[in-house]
């Protein structure tokens, strides 16, 4: 992977343009993210159920017990009012004369307002004469006119007082009305009625205050008892979540610690409800995958043992081979025409063998973490240069190295690393071959990138995730090629042994790149180590191949009928 250029000034001024926001609010922005994916946390989601459904139900319950007791309280008073007023005003008509005065009214309006409890009264008559003698002239009769006057009853109140039943008796002809209204922000109650027999029409005005303060004590304590229950259930939902995902949280530590490969990890079984038998099950999961694993790993050691001890037995006879081989090629222009293309065949399998061999006691290696780095400053450009030269690729090859770039590495295995992918890249994607030699920092200090671009038809998208696996052939219809596909495998092998990474992809423009990033320092020189792999002699070949070339590359963009 390249380094990252920092952004140029000319970006940064494009990113204000654009409304970008800035570093800072770049972070601020993803800690509101990390703060919403706490919130969604099963313990959050248990505790707002519990806080909401008690709050509905308080906000319910308290809403029905206020109106309930509004509608008692203002209905108590209300019968009170109009009653005693009711009560009074017939009282006090009985003893008016047929034609009273205004003065007469008036006194009855201070009376009927003194005997209910100081409300106001104002009374009219028709029949009442005033206090000159004329008669047939309406009089009002306001118990206080700066309380309450004829004017601030509801017009509809007063025709529906007014308004005599069609078909009722004189007893039922009239009926008292009331109606709810609010002065200056005070609520009042006002009523209306008038006498049986074509007496004075009355009307009452009631203070509702006290109604209203008592209805506000009540709201609050309400509110309060709402408050206390909602606050209980999140104390209630907080005890039973904690009940509730105690062993929740047991069961994912357990599954992380299993997941870390320690798979003698066991819960404790309590109780015989859901969350013990989850238990239960997986403890029986993690007995079962720790058998299962167990018989994987013996079957995987008793298979690296005997492809180590294939490797080692097929040495010895394999040297004598390959002795034998080399007399015979030595003699293949004294033979026999008819026997030399056998003795060719021979040899060169002989060769392929002897490869196969090697290359299964480096991979025999690698998986038994056996494998040693012999560490020293390496010029990368030279060693870049040695491996092409060493195999006669210089004319096949083009170098772009900056010189000088100096890391500390195994060059043995560096080479084996730049062999298998120059020489992979030859056959497989045609010459020129282009090498970059670049050196970046990154997040893990100094890096030194090398890419390995051909000019052939690139890799299928289908193969690339296997490239590096080992015996990976990409045609099946040819499982037969010149390498055993175990090339860019043990180069990856080596990379991974010095800290680093082997990534390939297309390029747009048409062939396939392979990237090799190797940290500066691969770790600090060993003391008195001689390299262990240095007496396998795993350069193979007579082109000092490690490995081969011919791995899943083989058959990329078809047959090799099909790239020609």
């Amino acid at each position: 992977m390249r380094e990252a250029a920092p952004p140029q000034p000319e970006e940064r001024a494009e990113e204000r343009a654009e409304g970008r926001p800035p570093g800072r609010a770049e972070g601020r922005v993803r800690g509101w993210l990390r703060t919403l994916l706490r919130l969604t946390s099963l313990r959050l989601r248990l505790v707002t159920v519990f806080a909401l459904v008690a709050l509905v139900a308080a906000v319910s319950v308290s809403g029905i017990a206020y109106w309930l007791n509004r509608d008692a309280v203002l209905t108590r008073a209300q019968e009170s009012a109009l009653g005693d007023f009711s009560q009074s005003l017939g009282d006090r008509a009985g003893a008016l004369s047929d034609d009273p005065s205004c003065d007469e009214l008036r006194n009855m309006a201070a009376e009927v307002a003194n005997h209910t409890f100081n409300y106001q009264v104002v009374l009219e008559d028709d029949r009442a004469t005033d206090d000159r003698g004329g008669d047939g002239v309406e009089c009002l009769a306001e118990s206080d006119p700066t309380v309450f006057r004829l004017a601030m009853v509801p017009t509809s109140l007063r025709e529906a007082v007014r308004e005599r039943r069609d078909g009722a008796s004189d007893e039922d002809a009239y009926h008292l009305y009331w109606q709810r209204i609010n002065i200056d922000g005070d609520p009042y109650l006002v009523g209306g009625a008038q006498v049986i027999g074509g007496g004075p029409i009355g009307y009452v005005l009631a203070s509702l205050e006290a109604e209203r303060d008592d209805l506000k004590s009540l709201a609050m304590s309400l509110g309060v008892a709402t408050g206390l229950a909602v606050v209980g259930s999140v104390l209630l939902a907080q005890g039973a979540a904690t009940m509730v995902l105690r062993p929740v949280q047991r069961l994912s530590n357990a599954a992380r610690r299993l997941g870390e490969g320690k798979l003698d990890t066991r819960l404790e079984v309590r109780g015989t409800d859901e969350l013990a038998e989850l238990s239960r099950t997986f403890n029986d999961a993690a007995a079962s995958l720790e058998a299962q694993v167990d018989d994987l790993s013996e079957r995987e050691t008793a298979s690296r043992r005997f492809v180590a001890d294939m490797s080692h037995e097929l040495r010895t006879p394999m040297t004598a081979i390959t002795a034998m081989t080399e007399l015979l090629e030595d003699e293949v222009e004294t033979l026999d025409p008819r026997i030399a293309p056998a003795v060719q065949l021979v040899v060169s399998e002989t060769r392929r063998l002897n490869d196969l061999v090697e290359n299964l006691m480096e991979v025999t290696r690698f998986d038994a973490g056996t494998a040693k780095m012999v560490l020293d400053d390496v010029n990368i450009a030279d060693q870049v240069t040695a491996c092409i030269d060493a195999r006669a690729w210089l004319d096949a090859v083009h170098l772009d190295a900056d010189r000088g770039i100096i890391a500390r590495l195994d060059p043995r295995r560096l080479d084996v690393i730049l062999a298998n992918l120059i020489g992979n890249a030859l056959k497989h994607g045609g010459s020129p071959v282009r090498v970059t030699v670049r050196e970046g920092m990154t997040d893990h200090g100094r890096q030194v990138t090398v890419e390995v671009a051909d000019q052939g038809p690139g890799i299928p998208e289908e193969v690339l995730p296997h490239v590096f696996d080992r015996f990976y052939k990409a045609s099946a219809s040819r499982p037969r090629s010149d390498g055993s596909g175990l090339g860019l495998s043990i180069a990856l092998e080596n990379a991974h042994l010095h800290g680093g990474d082997i990534t390939v992809h297309n390029d747009p423009a048409g062939g396939a790149v392979f990237t090799l990033l190797l940290p500066r320092d691969s770790g600090p020189p060993p003391e008195g180590e001689e390299d262990p792999d240095a007496a396998d002699g795993l350069i193979g070949d007579d082109d000092g191949l490690i490995g081969d070339a011919g791995n899943a590359r083989a058959t990329r963009g078809g047959s090799e009928e099909g790239r020609k």
